[in-house]
């Protein structure tokens, strides 16, 4: 939650402004993607959605584990705005499927492309003791920064390719 808020704040005053950016979170995710699914179904806003960009547990980021970048062949763009960037000090496992157990799944099944970043699962994963102290919030502060220069690459790319993938 903090990354979308602190991602929106970004984007405001960005100079990205050839699209329409909505900051959105789903309940039910668990449940059968209940949230995402209703909203594609009844969308708050009269929009066909570009590309979606899913940020589901980015604060445990590990060096060990990297930082994982799912549908990464949902769009042959994505290819293009990872070649781009510079700079990046995150590890980087890039899986192509857009397919998966969050959110942007239903958007795939919709044929938009999606981006997935996801620090991986803990031993913490829906315990109380995942707290404020287990943070990588220097890490969270670059994946935030990462999806930023994303958003600013797609900024006059138009209309994203749709690519389907792999199922998982």
């Amino acid at each position: 939650t903090a990354a979308l808020i602190e991602l929106g704040r970004l984007l405001k005053n960005d100079k990205a402004k050839n699209n329409n950016y909505l900051l959105l979170s789903f309940s039910g995710e668990e449940l059968g993607l209940y949230g995402s699914k209703y909203w594609l179904e009844h969308p708050t806003v009269n929009i066909t959605p570009n590309y979606m960009v899913n940020l589901d547990m980015v604060g445990r980021y590990d060096t060990a584990k990297k930082l994982t970048v799912g549908g990464y062949g949902t769009s042959p763009y994505w290819g293009q705005l990872f070649g781009q960037l510079s700079n990046n000090q995150l590890l980087l496992h890039f899986d192509s499927s857009g397919t998966g157990p969050s959110d942007h799944a239903s958007f795939y099944r919709k044929d938009i492309p999606v981006l997935f970043f996801f620090t991986n699962s803990h031993s913490d994963y829906h315990k109380a003791t995942d707290d404020w102290d287990k943070i990588n919030y220097p890490a969270e502060v670059q994946i935030v920064r990462l999806v930023q220069k994303l958003v600013e690459g797609a900024n006059d790319g138009g209309k994203l390719a749709f690519t389907p993938t792999r199922d998982k």
